[in-house]
């Protein structure tokens, strides 16, 4: 998606670099009201928005789409960054850069949410952001419920109702040889994955297995732990017990083809 050269009629393999001091000379004229200097220092820095969504890269959308949302969030932090602060702007810009198209992907997702949800969690990121920027830490939800006058219970359905969603396929660690994907992470009993362990005559089986590969395998199947919580009881890693529990059930499989 992102291998394209021109994007929205740009160049991509030619956009211009501007040194620290070109874009603090820049900024100060922009302050003044220079609108070419403003348009310099916008060319100047698409590189930034380029670069942040190519993070996004996958999901199916548009990269002329997500140029033109990444440059609208570029403009803001343009519009709302101070200079006497003392922080580069690619580090002011670059949170910004991500909210905007954060939120695109959000109000465009197949999953429809309905209006009032959305305005709430967007009321609740805003003053979120702004307190945070004046007290210098995130408000507890007592704190945003009384701000915003809603419940508690609303506020935190709305911040979930307009998360990504995510694939339980998810890769979330990977040492090499073997990876975590998210489901590995959820303790559900009732897994269509791990149904087969109970509608089979595993005695047999499980006496055919050594000793730390049969605990994992209880502690998994008939206990209901994670990977995680397995790791941490016996002190090996989550990569080991992944390893060992893909081998034992393979074992197990083998005993009854």
């Amino acid at each position: 998606m992102l291998n394209k050269v021109e994007i929205c009629g740009v160049n991509t393999s030619n956009l211009p670099l501007l040194s620290k001091e070109e874009k603090e000379t820049l900024f100060v004229k922009i302050k003044a009201g220079d609108e070419e200097a403003r348009n310099t220092f916008i060319n100047g820095n698409l590189r930034l928005v380029l670069s942040v969504i190519q993070r996004f890269y996958g999901r199916g959308e548009n990269a002329d789409d997500l140029f033109q949302v990444g440059c609208v969030g570029l403009i803001k932090a343009i519009d709302n960054f101070d200079l006497s602060q003392n922080v580069q702007f690619s580090t002011y810009a670059v949170p910004m850069i991500i909210g905007e198209v954060k939120r695109y992907l959000r109000d465009n997702n197949s999953i429809r949410v309905s209006r009032s949800v959305r305005d709430l969690a967007y009321k609740v990121i805003q003053f979120k952001e702004r307190y945070t920027k004046e007290h210098g830490k995130e408000p507890n939800i007592e704190e945003i419920a009384k701000e915003l006058e809603v419940e508690k219970e609303d506020i935190a359905f709305s911040l979930d109702a307009i998360q990504d969603p995510v694939s339980l396929q998810e890769p979330i660690y990977n040492d090499g040889a073997d990876s975590i994907y998210i489901m590995d992470q959820v303790k559900d009993s009732k897994n269509t994955d791990e149904l087969w362990a109970e509608k089979i005559t595993i005695k047999g089986a499980m006496e055919k297995l050594n000793e730390k590969e049969r605990m994992i395998i209880n502690k998994r199947f008939f206990d209901g732990r994670t990977q995680m919580e397995v790791a941490e009881e016996i002190g090996i890693s989550q990569a080991q017990v992944s390893r060992l529990e893909k081998t034992a059930i393979q074992h197990i499989k083998r005993l009854y083809r």
